[in-house]
């Protein structure tokens, strides 16, 4: 694993040295077990935790007030960007966006789950993506529903248990078969995603989970194909869509994370555009031939330059949310994922993802989908020994 920046420059081995960077702490006195604390001393812990807050929550004011001086008022000059900056949000625009885009249901949001099982004949993968978009009126909502399943097989049953006999399972490339399944999972779910946004939702507006183009789909996660499918979709929504905007469930790169949190409520700032961190992940990746790398690089020049990086706080008490989308509709983008966010101030992320990810999960979660499975194993002669120990839980 590289670093992308730091001291030692950007392709410099994460080390020891950024380890007590972060942590305060040398890492040999972290993996010393004689230095960490025994049974639970609840007074202390609390005391720990009380102090530790308290100096964060004094030193955040100090933070973000020079994150704002610093950082944000010259994010033009800093990302050469001529749209980055902080936006206030109008209220008014809000307001107009509630009732002339989102609740007449020109706004669809896409998500999906993954349910699987995983046994030593066979393994199935079910794919379930929810679109959903308000109806006329607050609270009731349209959802369609796309299912898929897959199939995997072990082509030599008896040859991966010897070879793991034989300390040779990885080495072999036997037990390539849960590394690919899980790549394969997760590039088809990003894909499909995308895919049914582009091509099955109606709405003038989509809504999307995560970074449109994920290193999943950038990479192929290993399959040619689904590499030049994934570009040849996202070509067609980035160049021609264009009125998209996507939202990740969780903001955990701690560079985001602190200009987010120096963003007043009813504030966006837009920062840069995608187009640096898509092609320094493709450069690196081990693609089959250095024919499909110019490919993927190609499309991250000529597209990726158009999608901006963003961050919102809907609310005084919401986290901050990044977001991306396309730079000719960037300020209705950013004021749509604000507006919906509102209307749940503490959770400040977008209402229709949030429902059409409960929708996925109450249709195609894993509970539904085990049931089925263990229906069909039930009906195959009772063989519950292929069910793990969490499935019982």
């Amino acid at each position: 694993m590289v670093a992308r920046s730091g001291a030692g420059g950007p392709d410099r081995f994460i080390g020891d040295d950024d380890y007590r960077s972060s942590f305060k702490e040398d890492l040999g006195s972290t993996l010393d077990l004689n230095n960490w604390s025994t049974g639970l001393d609840v007074e202390k812990l609390v005391a720990d935790i009380r102090s530790q807050i308290s100096h964060s929550a004094t030193a955040e004011e100090s933070i973000q007030k020079t994150v704002r001086t610093e950082v944000l008022r010259k994010l033009k000059e800093y990302s050469k960007l001529d749209v980055a900056g902080v936006y206030p949000a109008s209220e008014e625009r809000l307001r107009t966006v509630f009732e002339a885009l989102l609740f007449p249901g020109r706004v669809e949001a896409v998500t999906s789950v993954v349910a699987s099982h995983d046994s030593l004949p066979l393994g199935i993968t079910q794919l379930g993506v929810a679109v959903v978009g308000y109806n006329g009126t607050s609270g009731t909502f349209s959802q369609r529903l796309f299912r898929k399943e897959l199939s995997t097989e072990d082509e030599n049953p008896v040859q991966a248990a010897m070879e793991c006999i034989r300390e040779r399972h990885e080495r072999s490339g036997m037990g390539r078969r849960d590394m690919l399944s899980k790549l394969a999972r997760r590039g088809l779910r990003d894909y499909a995603e995308r895919a049914i946004l582009l091509d099955k939702a109606q709405a003038e507006w989509r809504i999307g989970q995560g970074n449109p183009c994920s290193q999943e789909l950038l990479s192929g996660s290993g399959y040619p194909r689904l590499l030049m499918a994934s570009l040849e979709m996202l070509s067609r929504l980035i160049g021609g869509h264009k009125k998209f905007v996507f939202v990740p469930h969780a903001l955990e790169e701690r560079g985001y994370l602190t200009l987010g949190h120096a963003l007043r409520a009813g504030e966006y700032a837009i920062i840069q555009t995608l187009e640096s961190d898509s092609a320094y992940f493709v450069e690196r990746w081990s693609y089959p031939d250095e024919q499909l790398r110019d490919k993927a690089l190609e499309f991250v020049r000529k597209y990726c330059r158009d999608i901006l990086i963003g961050l919102f706080r809907s609310s005084e008490h919401a986290p901050p949310s990044l977001f991306f989308a396309h730079r000719e509709h960037v300020h209705v983008a950013a004021h749509i994922v604000m507006a919906d966010s509102l209307i749940h101030p503490k959770r400040g992320f977008p209402m229709l993802l949030e429902v059409a990810d409960s929708s996925c999960r109450g249709v195609f979660g894993t509970d539904s989908f085990q049931g089925l499975v263990q229906d069909a194993y039930t009906r195959a002669g009772g063989k519950y020994e292929y069910f793990n120990e969490r499935h019982w839980r």
